[in-house]
This record gives C-alpha cells, sequence and structure tokens, in this order.
C-alpha cells in the first residue's frame, strides 16, 4: 500500500534510502539543509521538494529523518521550521540518526503529547549498506508503531528489531560502535604484525577469515587496509561522534569502557593526520605512517 512519506536529511546514508523508499512506491518528499542535494535526488526518483521540515512532515504518514547529531535532531524537530509544527495526529516519526538515548526519549514525549509516535531507528552497516538497502536497523519504542512502520523501513533494511522502550535502538547502536572499535584495532594490529612478519596478508586472511577470527571488518576491510586505502563508508569523524555518546551513556549507567576509551585517542590521533573523513579502518595508519 503506497503511503506519503517525508525523509529529512539526505546525507550519504539518507539519500540512498530515501531512494528505496520511493522505489518501493511511495509518495515521498524530501527536506536537505543544502537544496540543491534535494532536487538532484528527486531528479534521480519520483517525489517532492520541501523548502523547510515543516513543510515536509505535512499530511504525511511516516515522517523520517537522518542527520548529524543532537543539535541537528532538535534543529529539524522542536526548532522554528521543525517536523514537530505539523506532523498530523496518528502519524509515525522515525529517527535514523545516531544520537543519544536522552534526546529520544524527549522525542517520544513530546511526540505522544502531540498526539503521534516517535521510534528512534538508528542504522548500522555503513554507506554501502545504505546503498545496498541492507542495513541492520536497531528500534526503541512501543510495539504499535513499529509493526504500523515496520514495512516501510524495511524497503531500506536487510535486518529490523524493536528492542525495547524509547532510546533502545540509540542504546543499542552504542553497543554496536563499541563493538566495531575494538575490531577494527584488533585487525590493525593484526596486519600490521602480519605486514611486518613478512606474510603475505591477503593469504593469510583468506585462511583466518574462515576460522574463530572472522568478522564483517576483517571480511570487508582487510583488502583496503593492507593497500593503505580509506575512502570506503563511515568517517573518523563520525566515529568519534559515536564513542562520545556511548562514553558519555557509559558514566550514567556505570559501565567502564577502558578499551573504548584508549581506541578513542587514537581516532583522535588519526583526525591530527588529516584522516577527519577516512573509514574507521584507517586505524591502522597509526602503525604504517
Amino acid at each position: 500500500m503506497s503511503c506519503k512519506v517525508s525523509f529529512i536529511g539526505l546525507g550519504v546514508m539518507g539519500y540512498p534510502m530515501a531512494g528505496y523508499i520511493s522505489k518501493a512506491g511511495h509518495n515521498v518528499t524530501v527536506y536537505n539543509r543544502t537544496k540543491a542535494k534535494a532536487e538532484k535526488w528527486v531528479k534521480e526518483y519520483k517525489g517532492n521538494v520541501a523548502d523547510t521540515p515543516m513543510d515536509a512532515a505535512k499530511d504525511c504518514d511516516f515522517i523520517f529523518t537522518c542527520v548529524g547529531n543532537d543539535n541537528d535532531l532538535r534543529e529539524v524537530t522542536l526548532g522554528d521550521k521543525g517536523l514537530f509544527k505539523t506532523a498530523k495526529k496518528g502519524s509515525i516519526y522515525i529517527d535514523n540518526t545516531t544520537a543519544s538515548a536522552n534526546i529520544a526519549r524527549e522525542l517520544y514525549k513530546e511526540a505522544k503529547a502531540k498526539g503521534f509516535d516517535f521510534l528512534d531507528a538508528p542504522i548500522s552497516g555503513g554507506q554501502a549498506g545504505a546503498e545496498g538497502g541492507i542495513l541492520t536497523v536497531m528500534v526503541g519504542g512501543d510495539e504499535a508503531p513499529f509493526k504500523k512502520a515496520e514495512p516501510v523501513i524495511d524497503c531500506y533494511s536487510k535486518k529490523i528489531k524493536l528492542l525495547g522502550p524509547s532510546g533502545s535502538g540509540q542504546l543499542t547502536k552504542m553497543v554496536n560502535q563499541i563493538c566495531i572499535a575494538g575490531l577494527v584495532q584488533g585487525l590493525s594490529e593484526a596486519i600490521n604484525f602480519g605486514m611486518n612478519a613478512g606474510l603475505n596478508m591477503h593469504d593469510v586472511i583468506e585462511v583466518i577469515s574462515k576460522g574463530a577470527a572472522q568478522s564483517w571488518q576483517m571480511e570487508n576491510r582487510h583488502k583496503t587496509m593492507i593497500e593503505d586505502k580509506f575512502d570506503y563508508g563511515f568517517a573518523v569523524d563520525w566515529m568519534r561522534k559515536d564513542l562520545k555518546i556511548a562514553m558519555d551513556e557509559a558514566k550514567k549507567n556505570n559501565s567502564p569502557l577502558p578499551i573504548t576509551k584508549i581506541i578513542d585517542e587514537y581516532y583522535a590521533e588519526v583526525q591530527k593526520m588529516g584522516g577527519q573523513r577516512w573509514d574507521t579502518s584507517s586505524l591502522i595508519k597509526r602503525f604504517r605512517k
């Protein structure tokens, strides 16, 4: 069934995600801070361009956002021209931003007060996952709106799961990023060790990736790490933003994150090397300057 959908935020993730919703037959209105990006999207997919988040959300059944951080999210939702001004009663607002659990809970309460529903639904899978329509979506919120929104979210995902009340999606994304940081650092150390030992690391990974050391990072990033190429997805700047969110939350729930803190400092070193926009596998650059 075709629905009226708005999608706010057409970055490297949001652009293809909104495209998959449009290709599934939904009537999509897009908003992006840089209007030229929205106009380009409309030429590539079917849809309409809105001048403000408020205009985009008007009369829509489902409203999606995928922006940078808590401040960006607050602006497009509760700001002067925010979507909360026009979101209709009974609509469902799904936020794909990686943000804090605090703002997720805040938006949930505000939405409830205005008569519509909110789901925090951060994503994992990187740019390649967005472009392939195979993202993992971690959702917090109520079951009834989740069930209604699931077929639309499914347009750009391979795995969607409701993980608990509002904020649970964002907390799960924090778990995800903590895991990734440790995996990438371990892989960086291992590849550097093997190269220094004179091993052909393409051959080594071919073997060990079939055993207990296997991971998505190993399968998808070992080749480019060995070849010193780091233009393949999630940027260091964004990873540091995400790790800060996780470390702030860890203080609240009394969870020590000693390794995560160290790796965050390593990412700060990569930034100083000019690697702000390199992908997260660039941790290996610290060893192979």
